[in-house]
């Protein structure tokens, strides 16, 4: 379903288009950092890849008003010489981290200091990896609590990374929940009706509805309205919905 717009004020469309406008473009640069991750050797050594990967990724991590806080290059098993697992990976500038407190340039994730993370040596296994692996498509993952970096909200976008048909691992990007409700909410605000922003298990990700909190699935029907159910309007490229209101006449 779509919406007509009757009034100057944008439409549900419009908030459609915006999300898939937002992860069109995160996706572009996946691609491009893919392409050249991909042009290199087929066989490549721990500092050779974290210098690629930091010359691809530290500027969008940090540019200003940055998008992403995370982003960089997992490498699949027996990719990185001597290594069955390699993150050549970075967090932009963070704010009061429970882990890393307060920084004010990227730091490089180093699993050495992240006794938690055993379960990373089998991250073939996680769906951000998982899916990309077998369908050789871009995925987009979350929303989620990040426990290893940010102990916040995010979505982390990632894309398969081939050579000669081989997959050498996944370039891929996180976006914290918080900066999402920063790049949308004004939009979404200007519609005439509550929107919800949702994932395909109907999580909430941002919401004009101040009862939904990011993180808690979508009621059966909306609260405290005339409304018998929620309309959902898939955002082009994206696994999300934008969730309104039935118009209650």
């Amino acid at each position: 379903m779509t919406e007509q717009r009757t009034t100057g004020r944008p439409s549900v469309d419009d908030g459609a288009r915006l999300v898939s406008a937002l992860f069109d473009g995160v996706f572009d640069q996946l691609a491009r950092w893919r392409e050249a991750i991909g042009a290199g050797p087929t066989e490549t050594t721990p500092s050779k890849l974290d210098e690629l990967a930091a010359t691809l990724v530290l500027p969008s991590l940090i540019a200003d008003d940055a998008v992403l806080i995370g982003a960089g290059f997992i490498a699949a098993p027996d990719y990185v010489r001597g290594r069955d697992v390699h993150f050549a990976w970075w967090l932009g500038p963070l704010d009061d981290n429970p882990l890393l407190g307060t920084t004010d340039g990227p730091t490089k994730l180093d699993l050495s200091t992240r006794g938690y993370a055993d379960y990373l040596r089998d991250f073939r296994s996680l769906e951000w990896y998982s899916i990309p692996e077998t369908t050789h498509q871009t995925h987009i993952t979350g929303p989620y609590v990040d426990h290893l970096c940010t102990c916040d909200y995010i979505v982390t976008l990632t894309m398969p990374t081939e050579i000669d048909g081989t997959m050498i691992g996944v370039v891929g990007a996180d976006i914290y929940v918080k900066r999402l409700e920063k790049e949308l909410l004004p939009t979404l605000l200007a519609i005439e009706r509550p929107v919800t922003l949702v994932n395909e298990q109907g999580r909430v990700m941002v919401s004009t509805d101040p009862t939904l909190a990011a993180g808690t699935l979508l009621p059966d029907r909306p609260p405290a309205t005339g409304a018998s159910r929620y309309e959902l309007l898939a955002c082009a490229g994206t696994p999300f919905a934008l969730a309104f209101e039935e118009d209650a006449s």
